[in-house]
């Protein structure tokens, strides 16, 4: 199925009927993919209106043939004009010229009489069967226009003399001189036949066909000068006038300048009935008046459509090439734009009107055939030409193939370069390895932002200055602590209480909304800074507050005094006890505890930082980090070798806790003989092996046989 590209500006709806794919392939990619094109599902479900509605390098200008069933073209390189036929969508035939084409004119109901205006000062007249006739005129020449009553074509160029040439008696007529220093654009009042002529001063000139005399003239730049919206100092060029238009009515002008100007005049009226400017700086090439009650306004970069009557904006147009002329059919929504492309692009506005009659199943495949332009992950739309991928210079330093340059592998087109399509997967794939990763990764994170999304979650929203400030005034509001009532409160006093509570949150909510605290979140200067001495010495409980998250309560065991007593008791009595017991526990959680309570040291590496004031302390802090991080095998080895030598081993915390580690002089003595590989014995006499004297009687003692017998 074929695919329109759609846009929407100020909500009107504008399809571009041009094919996309064809229109933006270099012209030696598409010569050598022509074969292969058959195979391409996007280029066979492409949508050409007219076959070959295109020029090898750029369109100049476009027009209908007076009975709208032809259209003919101007265009190069090589110089040509073409003829294209409605009823068959289709070329007609083409026609080379020795010179580009500046502007052509009609001059039969169909395409078999023109004449056309060269850059080379010539004019040529052309019939079915070719050039008729050719001739020159003094100065190059601008634009020209065919006065049908009188059988005048008139020129105008870079002269102040209009040249008329008279096709009934084939010969130049007396010219027409103005006070114009040189003439841009002229133009016919379909209505009275009335002549203007916009020179290149930014005035117009009124000329009568009949009299042949100048009846008025117009200042543009006056006018100019008087809209609030124009500064001659801001606009870097004169305003010219560069295209000019008369309305079926007879009554209303339209001109353009070279400044980006659109203004609308009333012939009664010197002053402009509304000045619209394009704001893009660049001249006008075409102003068309639209059976629908709308002007069309085309300058190098868009096309805008305005209201005639009150001059609101309907909506514009902004084809990938620069405008050199618009081509409309007054009752249709089709706009035909020449431009600087191979291809016409042509637009369909139904908002504008409807489809012409010669290509009525326009409006049904724009209501089927629709696609909008997505744009990939990273907002810039990725173009790959079938094997082919343009790569800009930055992404070829990133994929690291700069040296790459100037080969055949690269091929020069615009501003970067075209390149295989193989050869780019892998270098992109050598340059970042891990992108699939980092996309799944992605897509993960934006699943689960998704989910997170769907959540009801109730956010307050604080204020950039003094966050802190604001926050602590919310939970003052919230969290107000009251004391708690007994169960046989009557529900008025529980009313009561949720009106205070609800009470003092908003008025703690009003606090951001009057204006004589709104400075104090919104100004910078009023920021608080909690790290100053002043702050410090008047907010003293928040260093406390700091100190106290280092300790927690510790609840007494009221079993744990009497587990021992408990023990022995015989199963009935231990039974009591238990009810006894759950009963005291039932009556504690009653009743408020109001005595004392302690709190332990938290222990732990954050709460040792936190008491780490003095600069030893942080050294010991730190000491203990690493030692933490140490494996248990070597704490141990290393709390073997600090009991070494002494009978206990103490560390010290930078919290200002201490162990130590004791163990008594015989526990060391007793380890010392169990080291030992053979257990001391004690010896005996016996083992002395002592001789024995004669006439002795053995052993006495210390007194020497002295003793009591």
């Amino acid at each position: 199925m074929a695919t329109f590209l759609t846009t929407n500006t100020n909500n009107v709806v504008v399809y571009s009927i041009t094919s996309g794919a064809r229109s933006a392939l270099p012209d030696w990619l598409a010569k050598r993919k022509k074969k292969a094109l058959r195979y391409d599902d996007e280029y066979r479900r492409r949508v050409e209106l007219i076959q070959d509605f295109e020029f090898p390098e750029a369109s100049i200008r476009m027009k209908y043939t007076p009975d709208r069933k032809f259209i003919m073209a101007s265009g190069v390189y090589k110089p040509q004009f073409r003829v294209y036929e409605l009823a068959e969508l289709a070329m007609k035939f083409d026609r080379h010229t020795d010179c580009e084409n500046v502007t052509f004119e009609i001059l039969s109901d169909d395409w078999t009489k023109s004449v056309h205006l060269q850059a080379d000062r010539t004019i040529e007249f052309h019939s079915q069967f070719g050039l008729h006739y050719k001739t020159r005129i003094p100065k190059f020449g601008r634009d020209m226009m065919y006065h049908t009553p009188s059988c005048d074509l008139v020129v105008v160029g870079a002269s102040n003399e209009a040249w008329m040439l008279n096709l009934e008696q084939g010969r130049f007529m007396k010219s027409l001189e103005t006070d114009l220093p040189a003439i841009n654009v002229c133009g016919i009042n379909p209505a009275h036949q009335l002549f203007g002529f916009g020179g290149d001063n930014g005035m117009m000139s009124f000329w009568h066909p009949n009299t042949r005399k100048s009846i008025a003239t117009l200042d543009i730049p006056s006018a100019l000068s008087r809209c609030p919206q124009y500064t001659p100092d801001a606009v870097d060029t004169y305003p010219e006038i560069t295209s000019l238009a008369f309305a079926n009515d007879g009554l209303h002008l339209t001109v353009g300048t070279k400044t980006g100007h659109v203004l609308v005049y009333d012939l009664r009226s010197r002053e402009p009935l509304m000045i619209r400017d394009h704001q893009y700086g660049l001249p006008i090439k075409r102003i068309a008046y639209h059976n629908a009650g709308y002007i069309m306004s085309a300058d190098t970069k868009a096309v805008k459509i305005w209201n005639e009557s009150n001059g609101s904006f309907l909506t514009a147009v902004e084809p990938p090439y620069d405008i050199n002329d618009m081509c409309i059919d007054g009752d249709s929504g089709l706009i035909n734009l020449a431009v600087e492309g191979v291809q016409i692009q042509t637009y369909h506005i139904p908002q504008l009107g409807p489809a012409p009659r010669w290509c009525p199943f326009i409006e049904n495949l724009t209501e089927e055939m629709t696609a909008t332009i997505r744009a990939d992950e990273d907002g810039a739309a990725a173009t790959v030409y079938s094997d082919y991928k343009f790569v800009t210079r930055p992404e070829l330093t990133k994929l690291g193939m700069e040296h790459l340059i100037g080969t055949n592998v690269l091929r020069a087109y615009m501003h970067g370069y075209f390149m295989d399509l193989r050869l780019y997967m892998k270098a992109k794939a050598i340059a970042d390895p891990f992108a699939y990763e980092e996309y799944r990764r992605r897509m993960v994170a934006r699943k689960i932002d998704e989910e997170r999304k769907t959540r009801i979650s109730a956010t307050n929203k604080l204020p950039k200055v003094n966050r802190k400030l604001a926050q602590k005034m919310m939970k003052v509001g919230t969290n107000t602590s009251e004391p708690a009532g007994d169960d046989d409160s009557s529900d008025e006093d529980n009313n009561q209480k949720r009106k205070s509570k609800k009470k003092k949150k908003e008025m703690g909510m009003e606090v951001f909304q009057d204006p004589r605290f709104q400075a104090l979140f919104r100004n910078a200067e009023f920021q608080v800074d909690e790290e100053s001495e002043e702050y410090k010495l008047h907010h003293p409980s928040e260093g406390q507050a700091t100190s106290a998250s280092n300790f927690e309560a510790v609840e007494e065991d009221a079993d744990h005094d009497n587990e021992s007593d408990d023990e022995m008791e015989d199963a009935d009595s231990e039974k009591d006890e238990d009810e006894k017991s759950e009963e005291d526990e039932r009556d504690r959680k009653t009743t408020t505890n109001k005595g004392p309570r302690f709190f332990e040291v938290k222990t732990g590496r954050q709460s040792q930082v936190a008491f780490a004031g003095t600069e030893r302390e942080r050294r010991a802090a730190e000491e203990a980090k690493r030692y933490e991080s140490l494996p248990f095998a070597r704490r141990l080895e290393m709390e073997r070798g600090r009991g070494r030598g002494r009978g206990g081993a103490d560390k010290t915390y930078a919290m200002g806790n201490k162990s130590i580690t004791y163990r008594p002089r015989s526990e060391q003595k007793s380890r010392r003989s169990e080291s030992t590989s053979q257990p001391r014995t004690k010896r005996g006499v016996g083992e002395l092996r002592l001789t024995k004297v004669p006439g002795d009687r053995g052993f006495r003692g210390r007194g020497g046989g002295r003793g009591r017998r």
